[in-house]
């Protein structure tokens, strides 16, 4: 199971030529114009109110072949960025922050003068990877991820979607599956996009419930008489997760070994040796393996909601509970305008698997192993005889097409309106504003 050399080079080889295929296909597999139309939020200069500048203060970064690493690239329009990118054919495209100038002419802003090159404007992201989530995960480890640890990503989709909706009343969220391993979210209401880096580290730390590191044996605690109101409807997610599938699907309680780690968690060790006794004494019953965790979960449950135990003791069931289903936030990436972060629709250069989309009210059937890769495009189009055109693009062929069209309808739409409604109100503005001014010089 090992690669020499030269298959590892012809593989990045052909990671790179199919990349140029991807981003050059004329009839265009990419889509350039609803990238644009995102990220320009709506200042496409058809509106008398719109900043022609928006785009151009934007950075992009490109990771070339041979792990070329370009920063402080924007667009002014479309046609620019779609030439860009056909001509650099990166293997990874980076999205960054609005600046107050042009990132080209940044070092104009450097050397102690009074002007300063800073971010303005940046969505609000978050970033949850799987390897968070080693601890607990005993189907796979490190980048390898299956259908038996992926529950734990819609776990957090839907928390943190529920959370910024309901709490914060942010409305136009993206969430992109990153290609590989984990989840990326993309917050783009303009109050969002607007926050300073004290406000993304408050609202980061409101979603932040795992704390530690692999020295720590307890990474939630609770404290108070009940749960916040916030956790509480979080709970009844993790709840269910956690016994319909973390459970079985990871054994949690199969072996000694993993059932350690649970009891290490109760804070009372008369429980602790009650199932320990208990569990060892029944290890060769005959219970199906599938079975196991289950029927152990169900009696330490009984252990800890019972009314002989202290209030510390029956609030570790809920502490368990979360410290294996709790979204794990990746702190930094969140709390700084200028990250950046992997762009959707760009293709992961280890696995070939596109950043698509994900539907947060239809998570649960998002197969991250089923998503479109670049070697299933090229097949796809040759079965279809694509010459390339404009009549009908040929991504609307492939099975590229339904993430582009879900992009479009459940998110940029909606945020196309919402971006029209404030160019408009803030044009308004600035009209009276020059009518009233005007009225007074007379």
């Amino acid at each position: 199971m090992f690669c020499s050399f030269e298959l590892v080079r012809n593989a990045a080889e052909i990671v790179f030529l199919v990349s140029r295929f991807f981003f050059s296909f004329p009839g265009r597999l990419f889509p350039y114009a609803e990238m644009y139309k995102w990220l320009s939020y709506g200042h496409d200069g058809k509106h008398p109110g719109c900043d022609a500048s928006i785009m151009g203060r934007r950075e992009f970064s490109f990771t070339l072949e041979h792990d070329i690493y370009i920063r402080y690239l924007s667009f002014h329009d479309v046609s620019e960025m779609e030439a860009t990118i056909k001509s650099k054919c990166p293997h990874k495209i980076d999205i960054g922050a609005l600046y107050n100038v042009e990132p080209a002419k940044r070092t104009a802003y450097a050397g102690g003068s009074d002007r300063v090159f800073a971010p303005v404007e940046r969505e609000l992201v978050f970033d949850i990877d799987m390897t968070d989530y080693d601890d607990i995960r005993t189907c796979c480890s490190g980048a390898d991820i299956c259908l038996k640890c992926w529950p734990l990503m819609n776990i957090a989709i839907k928390i943190l979607d529920t959370v910024l909706r309901e709490d914060f009343g942010f409305e136009h969220l993206l969430w992109v599956y990153s290609g590989r391993r984990g989840v990326h979210c993309w917050v783009c209401d303009a109050r969002a996009r607007r926050l300073s880096n004290e406000a993304r580290s408050a609202i980061t730390r409101y979603l932040t419930l795992y704390k530690g590191n692999e020295n720590t044996t307890k990474k939630v605690s609770l404290t108070g008489p009940a749960l916040h109101p916030a956790l509480s409807r979080a709970y009844e997610i993790c709840r269910t997760y956690f016994e319909e599938h973390i459970l079985p699907n990871q054994e949690l309680l199969n072996s000694e070994g993993h059932f350690e780690k649970v009891l290490e968690l109760v804070p009372d060790e008369s429980v602790r040796a009650q199932m320990r006794d208990r569990w060892q004494d029944n290890r060769r019953a005959s219970v199906a393996k599938d079975g196991i965790s289950a029927s152990r979960w169900k009696q330490l449950k009984q252990a800890l909601e019972s009314k002989k135990v202290t209030p510390s003791v029956r609030r570790s069931l809920e502490e368990i509970i979360f410290s294996y289903t709790y979204p794990r936030i990746d702190i930094e990436v969140s709390k700084h305008m200028n990250h950046l972060l992997k762009a959707p629709f760009c293709i992961h250069p280890k696995t070939g698997r596109v950043c698509v989309p994900i539907d947060p009210q239809d998570c649960d059937n998002f197969d991250p192993t089923n998503v479109p890769t670049l070697a299933q495009l090229l097949n796809e189009l040759n079965a279809e005889g694509v010459k390339g055109g404009s009549e009908c693009r040929d991504l609307d062929k492939t099975s590229l097409g339904a993430p582009v069209r879900l992009f479009q309808t459940k998110f940029l739409e909606p945020l196309q309106r919402a971006n029209k409604a404030e160019i408009t109100a803030l044009h308004q503005e600035k009209l009276q504003e020059v009518s009233a001014k005007t009225s007074l010089s007379w």
